[in-house]
């Protein structure tokens, strides 16, 4: 992903909480990618291997922990189904060869649910599943 000859800026996760918004985060995290668009190619092996690593199932449950559950990391987008640790800065065969400390560090991951996920990589935020708004007594608003 490089623009005009420079390296796009890497995305830190000290950064993306300093966003309050899901919609900010989004914004923030938002790669707009091809869908096929090639990443491993001949060499998926590398990836699924890695994902099924110790040191890979360490880091996502500790990040798991710290975003406590949250998609993005963001109070109210708790996540009730399957959740996806992401990449900020997408991973590269090169990554996974030089074993690339960046790829195991927190400061570049965060917690995503699928759909989320799915749109960072590929969509707009018109993907993004609307968030539930819980009805209380006394609420007078409507949707």
């Amino acid at each position: 992903m490089k623009t005009m000859g420079t390296m796009p800026k890497k995305r830190t996760y000290s950064e993306l909480v300093q966003l309050d918004s899901f919609d900010e985060r989004f914004e923030y995290l938002s790669i707009r990618s091809s869908v096929g668009l090639a990443t491993f190619n001949y060499e998926r092996y590398l990836n699924q291997r890695f994902y099924i690593s110790r040191e890979w199932r360490q880091v996502r449950n500790h990040c798991i922990a710290r975003d406590r559950g949250l998609d993005l990391g963001v109070e109210g987008y708790e996540i009730h189904d399957r959740i996806t640790v992401h990449h900020m800065n997408p991973m590269t065969v090169e990554d996974v060869y030089d074993y690339n400390p960046e790829i195991l560090d927190p400061e570049f991951l965060i917690t995503t649910t699928h759909p989320t996920h799915n749109a960072i990589h590929y969509g707009s935020p018109d993907s993004l599943p609307m968030r539930i708004v819980e009805r209380r007594p006394g609420d007078t608003n409507l949707w």
